[in-house]
């Protein structure tokens, strides 16, 4: 870890913590996550679900894992830095964000899953907390810690995913379920996106008849644990997004299907007509907000697109041996840290939807 030096702490959580680096090699700022067990050989390392996919990962919309780094037992990833994350983002609005906007960060969220997907994972963690932002202009995808693999045999833990994001087939306890968790919680991530709040707050969504009626294992999921729907009447989800266009709505209610197996894909969302309008959609080339961040104290040169070339900073680094060398590349922020569900977020009392 000599190669880097601390700047500030960005976060602290179950499994490891967050400091916001610089490298004393090009003056490139860094997120390094520093994981809180120990590790005794390199095999631990790279069997960790988050090195198994991140190091097979590389999209515009994926975070970056620039390099690995073991030092005295102790586990590093370097990650590219970002600002802030989604949430953060909508935290500090002051006013709802327009349609246009919306639409290119969720064009950029269903861009990223379309390649993890393709790639043969699944996500199981997907919150704006977990969406690592330059601004809205640019978004991606982190924290895979609770990745998995879809041609991994089942079953799989029922707890993933924060609670407001979760699926109903994880809270119903499936072990049988894959990457159309993932879409659900991109629904829930939108609708958010149109109200800055939380779509589904709670832990109960919906009434035992509608469960009955479009999805029949989850009727039984839910009779196996003893469990019974709140008798309530269904809100139309315009009435609950009046912002959101009729083209949004149309996509929102379809990733947010009770069946699994009638929620599009991301690659199928990509192609609903609430993207076909004339918008340039997806992460811009390099924002100015990036430059910013990426820039060294003194004016870089003139050539085009320069690759920021920062002077070295006094070094402040901590003692570690050399890893793999660091590559230039955006600034990203770390892996955002897992949340608990008791996280303090505005309430919104919504009982199911057609």
């Amino acid at each position: 870890m000599n190669r880097y030096t601390t700047l500030r702490q960005l976060g602290d959580g179950t499994y490891g913590s967050v400091v916001m680096g610089r490298s004393n090699e090009n003056g490139e700022l860094v997120a390094i996550k520093r994981m809180k067990r120990k590790f005794y050989s390199w095999d631990e390392c790279i069997n960790l679900r988050e090195v198994k996919s991140l190091k097979k990962l590389n999209h515009a919309n994926v975070v970056k894992l620039k390099e690995v780094i073991r030092e005295n037992d102790q586990l590093y990833f370097v990650f590219e830095y970002m600002k802030e994350n989604l949430y953060q983002l909508m935290k500090d609005r002051r006013k709802l964000f327009p349609e246009s906007v919306i639409r290119n960060i969720s064009f950029q969220i269903l861009q990223g899953l379309t390649y993890i997907h393709k790639n043969g994972f699944f996500h199981r963690d997907m919150k704006p907390e977990n969406l690592l932002c330059m601004g809205p202009e640019l978004v991606k995808i982190a924290d895979f810690g609770l990745a998995r693999e879809i041609r991994s045999k089942p079953p799989y833990t029922d707890y993933v995913s924060t609670r407001w994001y979760r699926a109903p087939e994880v809270l119903l306890r499936s072990s049988t379920y894959s990457s159309p968790i993932d879409l659900w919680a991109v629904g829930c991530i939108m609708a958010e996106l149109y109200t800055l709040r939380p779509l589904f707050p709670g832990n109960i969504l919906g009434t035992v008849k509608k469960v009955s009626r479009d999805w029949q294992e989850g009727y039984q999921l839910a009779t196996a644990m003893n469990f019974r729907f709140p008798q309530c009447v269904p809100t139309h989800l315009k009435t609950l997004i009046p912002n959101a266009s009729n083209e949004a709505i149309t996509l929102m209610r379809d990733l947010l299907q009770w069946d699994p197996k009638k929620r599009p894909t991301a690659v199928q969302a990509l192609r609903y007509t609430y993207f076909h309008v004339g918008q340039i959609l997806g992460p811009r080339p390099q924002s100015q907000e990036t430059k910013k961040v990426q820039a060294r104290p003194k004016p870089p040169s003139q050539h085009q697109e320069p690759k920021p070339e920062v002077q070295k900073s006094p070094s402040e680094s901590k003692a570690s041996p050399s890893g793999d060398k660091v590559q230039s590349q955006q600034p990203l922020q770390p892996i955002s840290l897992q949340q608990t569900d008791n996280t303090t977020r505005p309430n919104q009392a919504v009982s199911g939807f057609f």
